[in-house]
């Protein structure tokens, strides 16, 4: 497996679009936090944590379309065949990628969430909260292995980012629009960002659908479905 891995990070560190990719996930999580934060004036009403972690909303799309691109890019080129030539066991393949994965989103997540911070704390005086940090972190490397399993399945960075996109933005607006509050929340409980994001929060706790870890446990499961519905695919139809 150690030889695996180690193929599959030569593969993309020679790539320069993955030190973008991964500069990237980090700007946009930081950037766009920060300028949340200078447009409230505080003291507030306001979730002040969450409000300091919204650009992990933007940077989420980011590593999303990186872990996509990892195994999906490879078939766009026709690569994908001599990595399996190489690594008959496809699984493991798709086990190195997802290593990696984590590994490059979850460094950039913690830079650009604690940048994030950094910059709620001098605007709006926000606290440090273990959980809501280290549970935006989680949150990317679990959206990015989400799309690194639907690129799997769909053998192609387009469509699978369409499909976790899809699921990231649209889905939570047309929860919005359910009209019957019961409804509404369970369809929250479920829906892999409106779950996740659940950890972010750190105040008014019982007003929400689900619980933060339990929520972040529900985008898991997704990421793991999508993990495991790949490792079938890969293994199941010819390169």
């Amino acid at each position: 497996m150690s030889d695996v891995v180690r193929g599959e990070w030569t593969k993309l560190r020679t790539v320069p679009a993955t030190l973008w990719a991964v500069l990237a996930v980090a700007v946009a999580t930081a950037g766009s936090s920060a300028l949340a934060v200078t447009t409230v004036d505080c003291p507030c009403a306001t979730d002040t944590t969450r409000l300091t972690l919204v650009g992990v909303q933007l940077g989420q799309a980011v590593a999303a379309v990186f872990a996509a691109g990892v195994i999906g890019g490879e078939y766009g080129t026709g690569m994908v065949a001599v990595t399996f030539a190489a690594t008959p066991r496809r699984t493991s393949v798709l086990a190195a990628k997802a290593l990696l994965v984590s590994v490059l989103v979850g460094g950039a997540g913690a830079v650009g969430v604690g940048a994030a911070w950094v910059a709620g704390h001098a605007a709006l005086g926000t606290g440090f909260a273990a959980r809501p940090l280290v549970g935006s972190v989680l949150y990317l490397v679990l959206v990015a292995l989400l799309g690194l399993g639907v690129a799997a399945v769909t053998r192609g960075s387009a469509a699978a980012t369409g499909v976790v996109l899809a699921l990231l933005y649209v889905a939570p607006i047309v929860t919005g629009m359910v009209g019957d509050p019961e409804w509404k929340r369970h369809l929250r409980q479920i829906g892999p960002s409106d779950a996740g994001l659940a950890i972010q929060a750190s105040t008014g706790l019982d007003a929400l659908p689900i619980q933060p870890w339990p929520g972040l446990g529900v985008l898991a499961a997704w990421a793991g479905a999508a993990l495991l519905a790949g490792a079938v695919s890969l293994a199941g139809r010819d390169a």
